[in-house]
């Protein structure tokens, strides 16, 4: 269980860990639960395969502009106001969404949800790093990893669950249902983390000194690349599995394969860190296993089976991501909010357009392994 974390201010209130678990699975959570209506929306709206899985890109797109512009609120006006406000447009976009009558009205609701999830990854993240630095900090990434191997399992089989009961509909309200709740929940437990008066940020010099760092385009480019590696499969497998004529709650369960994964990297992870293991040697490790795994897929992609190599990515993602993310953004701890939006920008920005070349290729293993092989190369470099 993760300690509580008391908060540098005057009230005195503690950052429940609870509600801050619940907040970073949240994107994750509600992008796996929409997964499995993947088929039914290209069904319903009468779109192409390809088409449909490209509101998974746009989600993405619109999330990175999500997570630059609450990450410079987060700043202005404080951590809690900003998240505040993020769920209630989240839960009014999943309304819209909900009665869409159209697939360029659920392509606009869509992309309202992603801008407003984002609050869940820039948000949490800074309230964290207000409180944490260096070994606590990866330490701390490493627990809410263990927690995030819970979230494909939960959503993919609640999407797929949802899905089969009442089709998009029952999907979109149990969205709306989840941003209700947390909305609520935010309301009367989240406290403000934020110690320094609230101020504007000079993003251009603190965009033009990150943009000319080579260290932050490394890490960059390699949490892209394992987010492309993850959220592919959950773009493409729900047609993989139609394609098989896999029955879509056998999909869903398929999440619990992806959560022992992420499980098992989340506390391999924390063994070896305890172990005095650095953060690149952690890296690396993740890549080769990525790049086996993905070599794996590639043999067994016409069966069934095809999951069980998942969980290799599974555990290569959990391994990397909280290494990367802890390092990332050493040289900015004067401006977190801000620093960690744009390298949020940054990174979701090429997830986005590296999941629209991935729904053209409609193919898992044409996807993985030359992200695996570009993932070792930016390493080297």
């Amino acid at each position: 269980m993760i300690p509580s974390i008391t908060l540098k201010s005057i009230s005195r209130r503690t950052l429940s860990p609870v509600l801050l678990i619940a907040l970073v699975m949240f994107p994750q959570i509600v992008e796996t639960i929409y997964s499995p209506a993947l088929p039914l929306i290209a069904e319903r709206f009468n779109v192409s395969q390809i088409v449909a899985t490209q509101t998974l890109s746009c989600y993405f797109l619109a999330f990175a502009l999500g997570v630059m512009v609450w990450g410079i609120l987060c700043d202005l006006i404080g951590r809690r106001l900003s998240v505040l406000l993020a769920l209630l447009l989240y839960t009014l976009a999943t309304l819209i969404a909900l009665l869409a009558p159209s697939f360029s009205m659920l392509l606009l609701a869509r992309i309202a949800m992603a801008f407003s999830a984002a609050i869940g990854s820039i948000g949490t993240q800074t309230m964290i790093r207000d409180q944490l630095s260096g070994d606590a900090l990866r330490k701390l990434f490493s627990v809410i990893g263990i927690a995030l191997a819970l979230s494909p399992m939960i959503g993919l089989i609640l999407g797929a669950f949802m899905s089969s009961l009442g089709g998009v509909d029952a999907i979109f309200s149990l969205l709306s249902l989840i941003g209700v709740i947390l909305l609520c929940w935010c309301m009367f437990s989240l406290p403000e983390t934020k110690v320094q008066p609230p101020s504007m940020p000079k993003i251009m010099p603190l965009l033009g000194s990150m943009i000319r760092s080579r260290h932050i385009w490394k890490c960059t480019l390699l949490i892209a690349s394992f987010n492309i590696m993850l959220f592919s499969y959950y773009q493409l497998a729900p047609f993989m599995f139609e394609r098989l004529d896999l029955p879509r709650s056998l999909y869903g369960f398929s999440g619990i394969f992806l959560g022992v994964g992420t499980f098992i990297g989340a506390y391999s992870n924390q063994y070896l860190i305890k172990r005095s293991i650095n953060g690149d040697r952690l890296i690396l490790l993740a890549i080769g296993l990525s790049l086996l795994s993905s070599l794996l897929v590639k043999g067994l992609e016409s069966k069934s089976i095809f999951v069980l190599p998942m969980m290799g990515i599974m555990i290569a993602y959990s391994i990397a991501i909280p290494n990367l993310l802890t390092i990332a953004l050493k040289d900015y701890q004067h401006a977190l909010g801000s620093a960690g939006a744009i390298l949020g920008l940054f990174y979701y920005a090429l997830i986005g357009l590296g999941l629209i070349l991935a729904g053209m290729t409609g193919s898992l293993s044409l996807v993985l392994i030359p992200l695996s092989l570009m993932a070792l190369l930016i390493f080297k470099l």
